[in-house]
């Protein structure tokens, strides 16, 4: 966990593997959306950044969520105009299932095992 909260920062943290599987979902659809276009020679790298308040993770503020305050999606791209990248790009994020799950309200249950 990151020494905001608590941790050493000597791994990566939960929401790291967040934003890193949205960019690595992002990424495959895109490749695939260009491809499907016919686009010889696409290439993109996804970078995802987050904005968040540790008092909602730390439980400090009851009005503050523990998740992302925000999230953004930036991507990078070779082979195409910048018209086709925003195609694809907005494309790729509408139909990356974690990208959705982010953002809108998914119904989540607490089950308690044994």
């Amino acid at each position: 966990m990151p020494g905001a909260v608590g941790g050493g920062s000597a791994a990566p943290s939960p929401g790291w593997f967040l934003r890193a599987a949205v960019a690595a979902c992002v990424t495959s659809l895109a490749v695939m959306r260009a491809a499907r276009l016919g686009i010889e020679g696409f290439t993109c790298e996804v970078e995802v950044d987050s904005e968040s308040d540790d008092r909602g993770i730390l439980g400090l503020d009851a009005s503050v969520p523990g998740g992302p305050l925000s999230m953004r999606i930036s991507v990078r791209s070779t082979g195409t105009s910048s018209d086709r990248l925003e195609e694809i790009a907005h494309w790729a994020v509408e139909h990356c299932p974690v990208s959705d799950a982010v953002r809108r309200a998914v119904p989540l249950s607490i089950e308690l095992l044994d």
